[in-house]
């Protein structure tokens, strides 16, 4: 399993709980979201594999140059995404990180959108598959 595009170090979000079977619905809303994104890969589980069978085993997908994996696992975990981790956007325009709140803070606003001594508009969200987002914006 591996990506087309060569990048030493990714991210890798892994969907379980009750975000487990989203995956496949989270990369198209992601890619959706950043100008240049796009799917690269898809694998599914097959009969006979650990997991729910068309359920997402593998993907590889970008958000603008950055290159993502993503797998579903509906196995029990002790552990989701959390905060801790975010996803850190340096936004072009006040139009831009408006409309990425927007679409992104579905599951929930850390810090709310606004001015702050350190950028002109900042704000840290949850979207509504778990994944914790900063977005930045500065003139």
């Amino acid at each position: 399993m591996s990506s087309p595009i060569k990048q030493r170090i990714k991210p890798s979000l892994m969907f379980t709980g009750k975000h487990a079977g989203k995956t496949e619905e989270a990369i198209h809303f992601y890619t959706s979201l950043f100008k240049g994104s796009r799917i690269l890969v898809v694998e599914r589980y097959g009969p006979d594999e650990r997991d729910i069978v068309g359920t997402v085993k593998f993907s590889s997908f970008t958000l603008g140059d950055q290159v993502f994996n993503a797998m579903d696992s509906s196995l029990p975990h002790a552990y989701t995404f959390t905060p801790a981790v975010s996803l850190f956007v340096s936004c072009d325009s006040e139009e831009e990180i408006d409309r990425l709140h927007g679409k992104l803070s579905e599951g929930g606003v850390l810090i709310p959108l606004g001015k702050y001594p350190y950028a002109d508009k900042y704000c840290w969200v949850n979207d509504r598959y778990g994944v914790s987002w900063q977005l930045f914006f500065k003139k």
